[in-house]
């Protein structure tokens, strides 16, 4: 399970990389949900997380073939996932 902190930065990366392309969003979102637009990445970020982590694949073909927006989804959280790989290896 992800923590709080750390889901709001794998949020924090998807909004800046992948909510800033989406052609869905409404106008002044993200957050989306809020302005009554339901936005799959933001009802299920915890999900999609354990997905992503779950597939670990060096291939982006595993991830396409299971989430929308998978290839800028998958690359924000391996962003962030990069950020904090120093911290598992400090402990």
């Amino acid at each position: 399970m992800v923590s709080e902190a750390k889901l709001n930065e794998y949020l924090a990366e998807i909004r800046e990389h992948v909510c800033s392309c989406c052609a869905e969003r409404p106008p002044g979102g993200p957050p989306c949900v809020p302005l009554g637009r339901p936005c799959g990445i933001e009802l299920h970020l915890s999900s999609i997380i354990d997905a992503i982590h779950g597939l670990n694949a060096d291939w982006m073909k595993p991830y396409l073939e299971h989430n929308r927006h998978a290839m800028l989804l998958v690359q924000a959280v391996k962003t962030v996932d990069e950020r904090h790989a120093d911290d598992c290896q400090m402990v």
